[in-house]
């Protein structure tokens, strides 16, 4: 059970930023102050702090427990109701940073449908290349990313997704269309829009091409797998896509079929090194996991 002197530990720890000067305003020894949080800590299930150094800095779940505790009136049933809710993920806020082929419609969806069994959750999502997805992650902006493999920066832990497979895309009208899956040799003279250079997976479907020395006749490039459908439904030529765009563009004046063989498209979560991960963002990370691996199937 909770009792006030374990909560008025806490909060004083988080006021005056560290166990020192907490002691000192509580007039209690260091140990003393230790020991309180720790059976908080024991009582909730909850780790509240780690260290760094010398000093012992507040997790996401403790500042928002502490949230509740500054709260006038907050009773300590609210506050065991509180943790039990962290603890299981079901509260407290969770910042999120993936590539645009996630937010197209995959992630919001997933989202959603994640909240409706966590109504206490807080969720923002960012999106932007995978490169600035893994510079929000280790800033400490967000707590969870998903990003393009390969992935070479310091200071991150992945771990791989499900792999998946670019598709090929084409306007529903087109002769290619009657095709159940399309090769490398059906694009050749065919007009192409293309992804930018800069993207990764433009370097993996230069790869497929060069090795079937096929070219192709590139009329539009773009960084975005959006814009290329949006391309193609109006006609301007063919494509290949990451699998989460595509899905967005199927049966809206867009054909969508497997290529043979294949490329492969790589993603992971990423997570900053030596960092602590609130229950939220990993129940979230497993819920993205899952949802990857539906969608493959």
């Amino acid at each position: 059970m909770l009792n006030p002197r374990q909560i008025e530990a806490f909060r004083t720890v988080i006021v005056m930023g560290g166990v020192t000067a907490a002691a000192r305003a509580l007039n209690i020894t260091q140990p003393a102050v230790t020991r309180l949080i720790q059976d908080l800590q024991h009582a909730l299930g909850l780790t509240l702090f780690v260290r760094r150094g010398a000093r012992l800095v507040p997790t996401s779940e403790a500042l928002s427990l502490y949230r509740e505790v500054e709260r006038q009136f907050v009773g300590l049933e609210r506050i065991e109701n509180a943790a039990r809710n962290l603890r299981d993920g079901r509260a407290g806020s969770l910042r999120v940073a993936a590539l645009p082929a996630f937010n197209v419609g995959f992630l919001p969806r997933l989202v959603g449908r994640y909240l409706e069994e966590k109504p206490d959750l807080e969720v923002a999502i960012y999106g932007s290349i995978s490169s600035q997805v893994v510079d929000w992650v280790t800033s400490g902006f967000c707590e969870v990313g998903f990003a393009q493999l390969p992935l070479d920066f310091p200071g991150i832990d992945i771990e791989v997704l499900p792999a998946l497979a670019p598709v090929a895309v084409l306007p529903v009208g087109h002769r290619l269309a009657a095709k159940a899956e399309l090769a490398p040799e059906d694009f050749a003279d065919e007009p192409f829009i293309s992804l930018e250079q800069s993207t990764q997976l433009r370097f993996r479907i230069d790869a497929l091409f060069s090795a079937h020395r096929v070219p192709r006749r590139t009329r539009v490039e773009t960084p975005l797998s959006m814009i290329a459908c949006g391309l193609v439904q109006a006609g301007a030529g063919l494509s290949v896509v990451d699998p989460f765009t595509a899905a967005e563009y199927d049966g809206r004046g867009i054909a969508v079929r497997p290529l043979r063989p294949n490329a492969t498209y790589d993603i992971a979560t990423i997570w900053a090194s030596g960092r602590a991960r609130s229950a939220a963002a990993l129940d979230f990370a497993a819920a993205v996991k899952t949802a990857v691996e539906h969608f493959g199937a």
